[in-house]
């Protein structure tokens, strides 16, 4: 009996949310009285993968294999199955992001098990297992009781705060049986240069409240400052104003940042979803009843292009 997460690593590295895996994987275990099993799929190198025994993992599974280079839904399905099989799994934990929405239900089908997607804490009860999530995009909260023998978790980012619990783990080699690959990757674009959103601990937001894509020189310059990443509502990528990779909301990338900042931005419901996991949301906007500022910690009624400067001058001085 085991609790196994699948971590995530980018050209051989992890980051913040596969650390933040391992040690909510190492909580449940712990419940469980059981041990934390650590799958990295892809070519990572020993030293990389002990960093994952700082978070408790008291085993770890490296599946090396060059058809695993492509990300493909159906053999790393596949792959985390033979491995939550022989460790003898009882609950799988990933990350609530686009590739554990993806591996997710089809462990959930393979493995037959129950699925608590997008959960925020740790079970209230294992007996019986129960987790807690937000549902009605953020508006209200479940309880969800899993039944099956197999459970699967979601992480939703940065919802779980952990800290370093340093053990030493084995690390062991696992050949796994992958068969063919169907998907093929004809072109690759990779963001240089700048802050990926999804792992930004700061985001700076435009909105249609910045009246057009020449004004977007604070929000870039206050990001710069707070080592932050930019991003926008969905009205401001469709007007072409900002690339669509800066989209977040319900229909664009979803968010889970410390500090969220919004300039310009009302609050309609979808953007919201995407937003409301932020530890702390900054608002300014002209309109004291735009829908932002129930959601907003801190609130400014100003125009974003005359608020903006203030608070990078601000800034400045506190650096």
């Amino acid at each position: 009996m085991s609790v196994l997460v699948f971590t995530e690593n980018w050209d051989g590295k992890f980051k913040k949310v596969s650390f933040e895996l391992v040690s909510y994987a190492s909580k449940i275990a712990e419940m469980l009285n059981t041990q934390t099993v650590a799958l990295s799929i892809g070519n990572v190198q020993d030293d990389e993968l002990k960093k994952l025994g700082n978070y408790a993992a008291d085993k770890i599974i490296s599946v090396k294999n060059e058809k695993l280079n492509i990300l493909d839904n159906q053999a790393y399905t596949s792959v985390i199955t033979q491995v939550a099989e022989k460790e003898g799994a009882k609950v799988v934990i990933l990350a609530q992001n686009n590739m554990g929405k993806a591996l997710a239900p089809r462990l959930s089908v393979k493995l037959k098990a129950g699925l608590g997607a997008g959960v925020s804490k740790l079970p209230s009860s294992t007996e019986p297992f129960t987790v807690f999530k937000k549902v009605y995009s953020g508006k209200a909260y479940s309880n969800v009781v899993i039944k099956s023998d197999v459970k699967i978790l979601t992480l939703a980012q940065n919802s779980f705060e952990f800290e370093e619990n340093t053990k030493s783990p084995a690390i062991e080699n696992f050949d796994a049986n992958i068969g063919d690959i169907k998907t093929s990757v004809s072109n690759v674009k990779k963001q240089t240069g700048k802050i990926l959103l999804t792992d930004a601990e700061i985001v700076v937001s435009g909105g249609r409240g910045m009246k057009s894509s020449n004004n977007w020189a604070p929000i870039e310059e206050l990001a710069q400052l707070l080592g932050a990443a930019t991003a926008c509502s969905r009205p401001v990528s469709d007007e072409g104003w900002r690339p669509h990779e800066e989209h977040t909301g319900q229909t664009g990338k979803i968010i889970a940042p410390n500090l969220y900042i919004a300039a310009g931005i009302s609050g309609a419901i979808q953007h919201l979803a995407g937003i409301s996991s932020s530890k702390c949301i900054v608002a300014i906007n002209t309109d004291k009843d735009a829908p932002i500022f129930e959601a907003a910690n801190y609130g400014i009624v100003g125009d974003a292009s005359k608020v903006l400067p203030d608070l990078i001058q601000a800034v400045k001085e506190i650096k």
